[in-house]
């Protein structure tokens, strides 16, 4: 029941009051409903196929990948499913619905966009809708608020989650598993959705632990296989780490200003201390749940083994939802970043190596969807410069135009591993197909697949007139001329200059953007040109996908080309009139132009020359990556998986990751194994725990016992005698006294 309606203006109507705004609670709720009735179906009959787990096609093997609709077996390189597929009874039922509640709170999210659109409100909408949580002096509603950031938020997670959804339809059909697999997908939307809307930082917990737990659940969603059931707890763990982080700032922000709603915060933050060591240590500890879930440095190391889930989650959570929710995060909090210089330039920092280190590992990877996965973790350092800079309108800016092309990649990725498999499932190969070592022109097969993953190549690159140009080139124009007149400038960083170290966060982004066109244009060399290295039965057998996973990768290929108009430049408008100039930014400009002003410090933007000049060395430096790639990469040249050689030297290094995953294992898996076992298992729960509490306990019962059985012997005579001496000793007594 909804108890009350708050705005910010109190005693005024709010302008978005009595619109279709006022339904703001049905986004979450409709594909929270989608979860319900696809999780209430996969429990009706949720299994088809062989009974005996040892029979063919119903054993998980090979790598840990993907499972197209071919043969449900996109996790095992093997393809050896032989039984017919017979889909999920309900599956029919389950295509309707899981794709449905999302296209419906689409539509829902545009009417509402319509209603903001028109009414141009200055202050949030809030929608309470009952007190959750009142102790004491904490007063925690379950609340909703809707703003211009969380709309453009709002928009990207039902809007490229839809396409998502439906390309999952054609891609997932015949898992038997497909109506868990569509319940899973729901939830992960509609915690997403709390989390984007939450009028509180608790309110947003609850959405930002959903996710973490749904990303479990679908990165392990083939189980059955260790290697997808460890990473999916892997990614639970990490996450875990992070979240931590985001509790402490959240209980510090109340232990010193007594509310947790981003309005209470917003007015009160000025009285935590511009620059403070407090404000410094809230914000550092919040960038910690962020580094978790935007898989940074220390705690990215997540992310890449999260590719063993379908590949449309791999679409859904890194390219437009739980990726970025750490960019969201630092976003609404942005009246604490802006208070805080020095930790602003750890947010950039820490973004800027983050970019440098996954992009190289990108240069070595062979499993196309690991490129995909480095790719993810770099780019997202663009982001979080930008937000970590206080160009926060750029960074969201970069957010959105990455959902689209990064989802695009991702799906046509999907594509790929969808033909590569049918054609192995064909001929009974046990090729790996998701190794871009056993593709190679496929362009002639999936032609569609290819000029789009061609445009989100582009777009990823920076390449004009792409959507990826005009928002990572915003970016570094906007670290450049922060590094004069701002407060990040005046600040310093463990004894570095601010100006000098956003000039070398500047260079780093040049540098991570020549390695990303190099590793994109290599994955595109290596899959779609040059020989086809799948075999020559396996060539007959190799077709584009159906429409229905075609189709959304077409939407997503017109986004990734037109979807820089939101946010044109003025310096390229004055040059090229292309349309309206710097949409998005007018439309943020209520939730974080007071943040922004406050770190630029009213200093001046960078001449027009200037920007034209950073722009074309952008360019530049993108082209000449693309162009040494394909002037050094000889797709004809490259050897089968089988056939390959391993790396050697410091190309070894890279391929295993710097041997990052080894080093935590050895220093800190390990060694907590070996304490669990030696001293909390054995010393603690064994010797302690069980020897002296529960079995001492239970020995010093079972003496007192043996001592009153003794007593016990059943033997009259013995009794007779006892009761006689016991009557001795109580008249002696009497007596003696």
């Amino acid at each position: 029941m909804l108890l009350q309606t708050a705005v910010s203006a109190a005693s005024q109507v709010h302008p978005l009051s009595g619109t279709i705004a006022e339904w703001v609670w049905l986004l979450p709720i409709l594909p929270l409903a989608g979860f319900v009735i696809n999780g209430l179906l996969s429990l009706a009959g949720a299994r088809f196929g062989p009974t005996d787990p040892t029979a063919a096609g119903d054993h998980h093997s090979g790598a840990a990948a993907d499972a197209p609709a071919s043969a449900h077996l996109e996790h095992g390189a093997e393809g050896e499913d032989q039984h017919a597929v017979k889909r999920h009874r309900w599956s029919g039922v389950v295509s309707v619905v899981g794709p449905g509640v999302l296209i419906l709170s689409f539509l829902l999210a545009l009417g509402i966009w319509q209603a903001m659109a028109s009414a141009q409100p200055a202050a949030a909408f809030i929608q309470s809708y009952f007190s959750w949580m009142p102790v004491g002096d904490l007063r925690i509603d379950a609340a909703f608020q809707l703003d211009q950031l969380s709309m453009v938020m709002i928009l990207v997670i039902t809007g490229v989650g839809a396409l998502i959804h439906v390309f999952s339809v054609g891609y997932m059909r015949d898992d038997p598993s497909y109506p868990r697999y569509f319940s899973y997908l729901n939830l992960f939307v509609f915690f997403m959705l709390v989390l984007v809307l939450g009028a509180n930082y608790p309110v947003l917990f609850v959405g930002w632990e959903g996710v973490g737990l749904c990303s479990y659940l679908l990165i392990g969603f083939w189980f059955n296989e260790k290697a997808n059931a460890d990473a999916g707890k892997k990614a639970f763990i990490v996450n875990r780490i992070g979240d931590f982080g985001l509790l402490v700032a959240m209980f510090m922000l109340f232990a010193n200003i007594g509310v947790l709603d981003f309005a209470g915060v917003s007015a009160k933050a000025v009285d935590l201390g511009a620059g403070s060591a407090l404000v410094t240590t809230i914000c550092l500890f919040m960038f910690l749940g962020c580094t978790g879930k935007s898989a940074q440095i220390p705690l990215y190391i997540w992310l890449p083994d999260a590719m063993a889930g379908p590949t449309p989650v791999s679409a859904l959570i890194h390219a437009a939802t739980m990726v970025t929710a750490g960019v969201y995060l630092i976003a609404r909090s942005s009246f604490l970043f802006s208070l805080s210089p020095v930790a602003s330039l750890t947010v950039a920092v820490v973004g800027a190596v983050t970019a440098i280190f996954a992009a190289t590992i990108g240069l070595k990877q062979w499993d196309i969807k690991k490129v995909l996965g480095y790719s993810t973790i770099s780019q997202l350092w663009y982001m979080f410069v930008g937000v970590g800079v206080g160009a926060y309108v750029s960074g969201m800016f970069h957010l959105v135009t990455h959902a689209f092309f990064k989802a695009l990649l991702f799906l046509g990725s999907g594509s790929v591993i969808h033909a590569m498999h049918t054609a192995y499932h064909q001929t009974h190969s046990a090729e790996d197909a998701q190794d871009m070592r056993n593709m190679g022109g496929l362009k002639r097969y999936l032609p569609v697949t290819c000029v789009l993953m061609w445009i989100a190549t582009l777009a990823i690159s920076g390449i004009p007139p792409f959507s990826g140009f005009f928002s990572k080139d915003e970016i570094l124009g906007s670290v450049f001329a922060r590094a004069q007149g701002s407060t990040l400038a005046s600040a310093t960083w463990l004894g570095i200059p601010g100006s000098t170290l956003l000039y070398i966060i500047y260079a780093i982004g040049l540098a991570a953007a020549f390695l990303t066109a190099v590793y994109m244009t290599r994955m595109m060399l290596y899959t779609f040109h040059g020989p086809t290295r799948t075999g020559t039965e396996e060539e007959k057998a190799l077709h584009e996908a159906p429409w229905i996973m075609t189709g959304p990768l077409v939407v997503l290929g017109i986004l990734a080309v037109f979807g820089g108009w939101l946010n044109l430049p003025e310096v390229v408008t004055d040059i090229i009139p292309l349309g309206p100039r710097e949409l998005l930014a007018h439309w943020l400009d209520p939730v974080v132009g007071e943040a922004t002003t406050r770190i630029t410090a009213g200093a001046a933007q960078a001449p027009a020359v200037t920007e034209q000049m950073l722009i074309g060395a952008a360019v530049v430096i993108a082209v000449a990556g693309i162009v040494l790639a394909m002037a050094r990469l000889k797709p004809d040249r490259l050897p089968r998986k089988r056939d390959a050689v391993p790396e050697h030297g410091f190309e070894g290094v890279v391929a295993h990751k710097y041997y990052v995953d080894e080093g935590i294992e050895r220093t800190i898996v390990e060694p907590t194994y070996a304490v669990s076992r030696s001293f909390l298992w054995r010393v603690i729960d064994n010797g302690l725990i069980d020897g002296f509490f529960v079995n001492g306990s239970a020995a010093l019962a079972r003496g007192f016992g043996w001592v009153g059985s003794r007593l016990q012997t059943g033997n009259v005579g013995v009794y007779a005698w006892f009761l006689v001496v016991g009557v001795l000793v109580m008249l002696g007594a009497f007596t003696l006294r």
